[in-house]
């Protein structure tokens, strides 16, 4: 069962991030694995069950080591997403997660994947944003990236990020600054 399963993850995830979410079907993912229809139902009855596969397929996000400077670290890692986005074909699971986004069996999956790709931008702000500021910060830096990817089907340069971050550093710098 064990290599049933690796093999379908694999096919699964391939469909999602070659052709979409749409592409994932108990007949695709099986003639892709080599396993019957039958095989596939009887372990994973629905095309829930089978994004959910592939998406616990996808394996470790791609992160920037941390250097201890705040702004470097900061781009490093949103590059490193870009860089996942085209190396893993992150847009498709990113739209794949946003196209289910209100099914219930996939929000534990879900979580678990922006609480690992977010994790590392959240820590490096929490050194200088709390709360809805955080939240926010976090979701505008990983939105610089996602967001032109998955709507125009284009990706930021090394400025765009550069800029984004500098917006977000400025901004949590003019709070912490005395009023004067």
């Amino acid at each position: 069962m064990a290599r049933t399963r690796g093999d379908v993850a694999r096919a699964a995830l391939e469909v999602l991030t070659v052709e979409g979410s749409d592409a994932v079907t108990h007949a695709r993912v099986a003639e892709l694995a080599g396993y019957s229809k039958t095989t596939l139902y009887t372990h994973w009855p629905s095309r829930v069950d089978l994004i959910a596969l592939a998406l616990d397929a996808l394996g470790e996000l791609p992160h920037h080591d941390r250097s201890g400077d705040l702004r470097s670290d900061l781009i490093g890692e949103l590059q490193a997403f870009r860089g996942g986005i085209t190396d893993m074909r992150l847009d498709r699971v990113l739209t794949g997660m946003a196209q289910w986004a209100s099914v219930e069996e996939m929000r534990q999956i879900r979580d678990k994947i922006n609480a690992e790709g977010q994790g590392p931008l959240r820590t490096m702000l929490e050194e200088a944003l709390h709360g809805a500021e955080l939240e926010a910060a976090v979701s505008m830096l990983t939105g610089v990236v996602a967001c032109p990817s998955i709507m125009f089907g284009t990706l930021p340069d090394d400025e765009v990020i550069a800029a984004a971050v500098d917006i977000v550093l400025r901004s949590a710098r003019y709070r912490k600054s005395p009023k004067r």
